[in-house]
């Protein structure tokens, strides 16, 4: 055993334990004043990295909670719009009703009705065009996509909600039309056996009205009388001299001939009856990089207002109304597109149509839109009705729209994103956030070993005083 006075090994023993202490003490502390495991990088680096990405998905989400509210309150602001149109739209109906029963009202009765009806056209125009949220309007047409029609030699109008095949368009671009399939009127031939080119005493039915055709009356005054009640059947008739042809004078298939013809008036027995239709225009519509089928008989009478699975409504015009390729317009894509999640692919769209007055109700009344309606007369009333329905229709499917958009996209990802922020929430606190209790037990034993270390230390510094028992000898 030597002794030495130059170095003590033991104190500096001591002394490095001591200090290795006092470390790890501080390092317990200021965890302990954090909260945290992983106060800087070097207590977990692995851990570190892990806790950051959770943390900046966190904070995205946080985001896109605050995003998917504000998507929501949009969606409400324009719903809200479109209800106060259905309540209007709903008055405008009564007073269409109430212009229909003209045996009792004054002509300065019916006007004022149109007066009533006028103001409330104002009133859904002024809607359109006033609804904002934060300074964007969303129901003139700007917040969604709309669509500018070139040819109007083929088509009437095209009634647009911006979305096709269930995606909304986010890309302008031209659009065209190919119709496969025109609309055709219901034909008939009535054969008659007459060599005399008269008709015996009877009653033929056509569309369910009743005709009296006396004796001895000519073939071509039957067409001439069919003629006269073609505003009741919907069919006109001319005689080629051999046989009497019936037409509907609407294409479609929801237009028919029932004929009837039971005492043999000025048929042969085998066209004592018969009941025939026409036929819908078909069509395909490629716009904004989507193809989509529309086709008639779903809305409108005609055959020629054609509807795609959406919705979406083309009116072609009845000289249009041909086999073949044409250029439609275009359409032009608003910035619809909301960002729900903290993915970059996680967005949605709402594209919102035009819905003022001269933009609804189109197409069941040729040239007519709910801007002009006018309901000063029994037959503008019954012509009203017809648009003021459509028109309600509208407004409901695009209420439908934007309710479906707030409930399965908005709320439902509301959910998703507040439970998978909850399961990051906690895998990001167990790597990172502080065990206080157990943390609390590490540090006692810190405290407990500083002592000692000092105590020993004290004790290792007296030791070379050994050797000054040797110098004293």
């Amino acid at each position: 055993m030597s002794f030495r006075i130059n170095t003590n090994i033991r104190a500096l023993g001591a002394f490095f334990d001591v200090s290795n202490t006092n470390i790890e003490m501080g390092k317990s502390m200021n965890r302990l004043s954090k909260g945290l495991r992983i106060a800087d990088a070097s207590d977990d680096p692995a851990g570190l990295i892990s806790s950051e990405l959770f943390r900046s998905q966190i904070n995205s989400m946080d985001q896109a909670i605050r995003n998917n509210q504000e998507a929501l309150n949009y969606a409400k602001t324009a719903e809200n719009g479109l209800g106060e149109m259905n309540k209007l739209l709903s008055d405008a109906r009564g007073l269409a009703i109430a212009s229909g029963n003209s045996a009792t009202l004054t002509a300065s009765q019916l006007a004022a009705n149109q007066d009533q009806l006028s103001s409330i056209i104002g009133s859904i125009n002024r809607i359109a065009g006033s609804v904002t949220y934060s300074g964007r309007k969303l129901l003139d047409g700007s917040a969604g996509v709309t669509t500018q029609i070139s040819n109007s030699a083929k088509v009437a109008g095209f009634s647009f909600g911006g979305v096709v095949n269930n995606a909304t368009i986010t890309q302008t671009g031209l659009i065209t039309i190919n119709q496969t399939a025109a609309a055709a009127a219901a034909l008939y031939t009535a054969t008659t056996t007459l060599t005399t080119n008269t008709t015996a005493s009877g009653v033929v039915s056509i569309n369910g009205v009743s005709l009296t055709i006396a004796a001895g009356t000519s073939m071509a005054n039957v067409a001439a009388q069919f003629n006269a009640a073609a505003g009741q059947t919907g069919v006109t008739a001319i005689f080629n001299g051999t046989n009497l042809l019936l037409s509907q004078t609407q294409t479609g298939a929801n237009r028919s001939i029932n004929f009837v013809d039971s005492a043999g008036v000025i048929s042969s027995g085998a066209n004592a009856a018969a009941s025939v239709v026409g036929s819908n225009a078909t069509a395909t519509i490629t716009m904004g990089g989507q193809t989509v089928l529309f086709t008639g008989g779903s809305s409108g009478n005609d055959g020629l207002t054609l509807t795609d699975a959406v919705g979406n409504k083309l009116n072609i015009t009845a000289g249009g109304n041909t086999v073949g390729t044409a250029a439609l317009g275009q359409v032009i894509a608003a910035d619809s597109q909301f960002q729900i999640g903290f993915l970059a692919t996680t967005t949605t769209n709402l594209a919102l149509r035009n819905m003022s007055a001269s933009q609804l109700g189109s197409g069941v009344v040729s040239g007519v839109t709910m801007n002009d309606v006018n309901i000063s007369t029994a037959s503008g009333a019954l012509s009203a009705l017809a648009v003021i329905d459509k028109a309600i229709d509208e407004v409901s499917q695009m209420r439908g729209r934007i309710g479906n958009f707030q409930r399965n996209v908005l709320e439902t990802n509301n959910r998703s994103l507040a439970s998978m922020r909850e399961n990051l929430a906690n895998s990001e606190s167990s790597i990172r956030d502080l065990d206080v209790a157990q943390e609390m037990t590490s540090y006692t034993k810190f405290q407990v070993m500083q002592q000692a270390g000092m105590s020993i230390l004290g004790q290792a510094n007296q030791s070379g005083q050994a050797v000054m028992a040797l110098l004293r000898n």
